[in-house]
C-alpha cells in the first residue's frame, strides 16, 4: 500500500527540464527511474566567458578547459656559521626539526656550515621551508633569509 502511494506521488510530481538548446524553450520530461539516457538534454561547456548551456547538436561551441600544471615553488633553508652555538646544538636542532635528518647527515652539515660559512639544510615547498626556518631560528641558529631554489 505504501509503495503504491510512493509510485503515484512520483508519477504526479514528475519534474520537467527546460531544453536550453531550443530557442522556444520547450520542455522535456526526465526519464523514469531504471531507464538509461540515450542522449543528454543539456550539455554544460566551459568557455572564456564562463559556463553556458549549449545543445549537443553544436559540438564546435564546446570548449575544454586546459589545466596548466606549474611546479610548486621550492625554497632553501640555509644555516649560517656563527660562533654562538656549538656543533652539538646544530646537530640536535637539525635532527629534531628537519624530517628524516639522520645524525650523521646533521654532523656533515654542521662541519660544512663551519668550514664554508653556510649550508643548505633543507629544500622544498615554501610553507614547510617557512616552518623549518622559524623553528631553527627559535632555537638560536643564524639563518639566511628564505630564497627560491
Amino acid at each position: 500500500m505504501a509503495i503504491e502511494k510512493l509510485n503515484r506521488a512520483a508519477n504526479e510530481a514528475h519534474p520537467k527540464v527546460i531544453n536550453m538548446a531550443s530557442p522556444s524553450g520547450s520542455t522535456t520530461s526526465l526519464p523514469r527511474l531504471g531507464t538509461t539516457l540515450s542522449s543528454p538534454a543539456l550539455v554544460v561547456a566551459t568557455s572564456p566567458l564562463g559556463p553556458s548551456a549549449v545543445g549537443s547538436s553544436s559540438p564546435s561551441a564546446v570548449q575544454e578547459r586546459q589545466r596548466v600544471r606549474q611546479p610548486y615553488p621550492h625554497f632553501k633553508v640555509v644555516v649560517l656559521d656563527d660562533d654562538v652555538y656549538t656543533f652539538q646544538h646544530v646537530v640536535e636542532c637539525l635532527v629534531r626539526f628537519i624530517p628524516a635528518m639522520q645524525p650523521s647527515q646533521a654532523w656533515d652539515l654542521a662541519h660544512r656550515i663551519d668550514g664554508e660559512g653556510s649550508a643548505v639544510v633543507w629544500c622544498g615547498p615554501q610553507e614547510q621551508a617557512e616552518l623549518y626556518h622559524q623553528q631553527l631560528g627559535a632555537e638560536g641558529l643564524t639563518l639566511a633569509p628564505l630564497e627560491p631554489d
